[in-house]
């Protein structure tokens, strides 16, 4: 990894794990978004340094949050996280091989509803939602944390929804793709695709990362709730964008 590339990358993880920080989810969507088109990385390799440093993130904030954890709900998601987690793995490394334009199409409407989706803010339900809701929604999380590290959109909005307070809200969420990314990582080592030390070297970003965390938390920007979730929603929609296009033309001339 070039010094340049090195230093954009940098400067991406650092601007995601700030975000991330203050509004409890689009780190992996900001990165996966920023490398995909800039193609600082493979997508593959991306997805995994992303569920290292989204491990660094979520073990700095949970050194004092993890007494919020809800426990209940976060045991329902995971057990249909898991289990698709390989699922979306498998397509992740299906489709990188002979389907790259595919994958970065998947990728842009991905980050593209799941920005579409964030910019509403989740109306409150009256009461805590049945046991198969947190299944269901831990199943569409773990399948997209299986292609590109990226599990929050689906879990951020059926989670905001619950009558919970906010801080048992973040904190569980973060617990989640904490453990998440301990099960993509392990996967990742068993199936033998430990990406080159020179990719490895993106790791130099977990500082960056530790450092945006803890100014969002010291000195949180002069900003609303809503304004700094309409930020995130303009940056990923525009990103989402971005990769589709160039995706749909290239799969459009190959296909006459």
């Amino acid at each position: 990894m070039s010094l340049s590339v090195l230093i954009g990358f940098l400067i991406l993880t650092g601007a995601a794990a700030y975000a991330q920080t203050l509004t409890g989810f689009a780190f992996g969507l900001i990165t996966m978004g920023g490398v995909g088109l800039t193609g600082l990385l493979s997508l593959p390799d991306a997805a995994l340094i992303v569920s290292m440093l989204t491990l660094v993130n979520a073990t700095q904030m949970l050194l004092k949050g993890w007494r919020d954890v809800a426990w209940s709900q976060f045991r329902l998601v995971m057990m249909a996280s898991v289990p698709m987690l390989f699922v979306g793995y498998w397509l992740l490394e299906w489709l990188a091989g002979s389907h790259v334009d595919f994958l970065r199409l998947v990728l842009g409407l991905v980050i593209v509803v799941s920005s579409l989706q964030l910019a509403r803010k989740p109306e409150p339900l009256p009461e805590r939602s049945g046991h198969g809701s947190f299944l269901f929604f831990g199943g569409i999380a773990g399948l997209m944390g299986g292609m590109f590290s990226t599990a929050g959109p689906p879990l951020v909005y059926h989670f905001y929804r619950q009558p919970m307070p906010l801080v048992k809200v973040r904190e569980t969420l973060v617990t989640v793709f904490a453990l998440n990314a301990v099960f993509r990582i392990g996967l990742v080592e068993v199936s033998g695709n430990i990406p080159s030390n020179s990719t490895l070297s993106g790791l130099v970003a977990i500082p960056a990362v530790m450092g945006a965390t803890f100014a969002a938390r010291r000195w949180p920007p002069p900003l609303s709730p809503a304004t700094m979730r309409r930020i995130v929603f303009l940056l990923l929609f525009l990103s989402g964008v971005s990769l589709i296009a160039p995706a749909v033309i290239h799969l459009w001339g190959s296909h006459p």
